[in-house]
């Protein structure tokens, strides 16, 4: 006789979503917050004549301002209220949870619990306002230098410190606006808010990309072969993705008996992901290095006299071997930083000990935590390997083949990932409508028997 979960897990279908009216709602309010969010990728920045700003941007869209506008979903060409997007606070939420690890203070705080997250997260937002409101000055300083090619100035504004103090508040405003919208999602919707704004932003981009990509076949400057292998190499990508966020370690769980019962049963299990860190850590990296080099970019195209800009501009940009290992070492270092939030091996083994069970073959206490560590440890190596491969080894392609952005390693990841993870949040909730729907269907039953 099949279990109740296995009954379940066989009547997920469209028929049990059409009756879970909770699910229903979450969904659409995920889908109208999204809705507000491409909206708002469209509303122009003031003071800046669009029409300028558009040549000046085409001319210098390949490598890193090409990814920071598929990440902000096309706002940055479009020089909008969003351009900043929800960078600022991923990298606020970077540094809050790095000096949770380093400072007694974020220590202590982190200790206390759900009260203890709240003042960090509120510590995050307020970190938020400072990085977008030092983003958009310098990205206003970065605006007044650049010029088309008529000699037109992108800024129509004469008034330049009132252009900076607006600049500063609208992208400010611009910024929190998505960080509250990413909330209500995670709140109210299905899935992690910030992580679909991001998906979203890079999915706009890519009709656009193919596009482009279909006109240089047409114009013969990539051939049909090439397009279809780069097709193939992004369907391997997908698989690959595909492949590595569902492979896990398994540990095996010993439990004693107790009397002529069991506890849990003799047997279970430790799954442990073989990247635990999912998507963010490209999602990290990429937040430190974007904006701050699209600022060096424009600064150094407006200032050519400037020779270590230039330097700085030649060295770290999109295809050159700086950025790349810049980037690949940033996305090694947050593997091993996330996957030390996520997991504590000491925290494990003391609560598989609390409970009674152990890994076969290892003491409880300290040589099972010792013993978790040496596990993870080797498995984040695995997860950096891959992740640093998947990121690194497209961009190399990329650059030397001239092609769209959009077969990026890092945004096949993060768009591969995010849709998986909530897909699995969906499914969650209707198992627990459904468990929920059964129980009450039972408590009936036994009323009338």
């Amino acid at each position: 006789m099949a279990s109740l979960s296995e009954k379940m897990a066989q009547e997920m279908n469209f028929s049990a979503f059409s009756k879970a009216g909770d699910v229903q709602k979450r969904i659409l309010f995920t889908l109208g917050a999204l809705i507000i969010f491409r909206f708002g990728a469209f509303i122009p920045l003031p003071g800046i004549d669009p029409n300028i700003f558009k040549g000046i941007f085409e001319q210098n869209a390949g490598g890193i301002l090409g990814m920071f506008d598929a990440f902000s979903g096309g706002a940055l060409s479009r020089m909008s209220l969003l351009a900043l997007n929800i960078m600022p606070y991923i990298s606020a939420s970077i540094i809050i949870q790095l000096g949770a690890s380093i400072f007694p203070a974020l220590i202590a705080l982190k200790k206390e619990g759900a009260s203890g997250m709240r003042k960090m997260n509120q510590y995050t937002r307020y970190l938020t306002v400072l990085i977008a409101s030092l983003q958009g000055y310098g990205l206003a300083l970065a605006l007044e230098k650049m010029t088309g090619a008529s000699g037109a100035s992108a800024v129509i504004m004469d008034n330049l410190p009132l252009f900076r103090l607006m600049t500063v508040v609208s992208l400010l405003g611009g910024t929190m606006f998505v960080v509250w919208l990413g909330e209500q999602i995670t709140a109210r919707g299905v899935g992690n808010g910030s992580s679909l704004i991001i998906t979203v932003g890079i999915i706009a981009t890519f009709p656009g990309s193919f596009s482009r990509m279909l006109e240089l076949v047409r114009v013969g400057e990539i051939s049909p072969i090439l397009l279809l292998g780069l097709l193939a190499l992004a369907f391997g990508l997908i698989s690959l993705v595909v492949m590595m966020e569902r492979a896990q370690r398994r540990i095996v769980i010993q439990y004693p008996k107790r009397g002529q019962m069991t506890y849990n049963g003799d047997m279970s299990h430790l799954p442990l992901k073989i990247n635990p860190t999912g998507v963010m850590p490209p999602i990290f990296a990429s937040a430190l290095l974007l904006l701050p080099m699209s600022i060096i970019k424009f600064s150094a195209e407006s200032n050519t006299h400037s020779e270590w800009l230039n330097w700085l501009a030649g060295n770290l940009s999109h295809g050159q071997w700086g950025y790349i290992g810049l980037y690949g070492f940033l996305i090694a270092f947050f593997t091993f930083f996330y996957t030390g939030l996520v997991f504590n091996p000491k925290e494990t083994a003391d609560n598989l000990k609390k409970y009674g069970g152990f890994v076969a073959g290892i003491r409880p206490g300290k040589s099972t935590a010792d013993y978790l560590d040496y596990v993870i440890t080797r498995i984040t190596v695995l997860a950096a390997i891959y992740l640093v491969g998947l990121c690194i080894l497209p961009e190399i392609l990329i650059s030397q083949l001239s092609v769209p952005f959009f077969l990026g390693g890092t945004t096949l990841l993060i768009v591969v990932t995010v849709i998986m993870d909530t897909i699995t949040q969906i499914q969650s909730q209707l198992f627990a409508y459904q468990y929920e729907s059964l129980i009450k269907k039972a408590k009936t039953k036994g009323r009338f028997r």
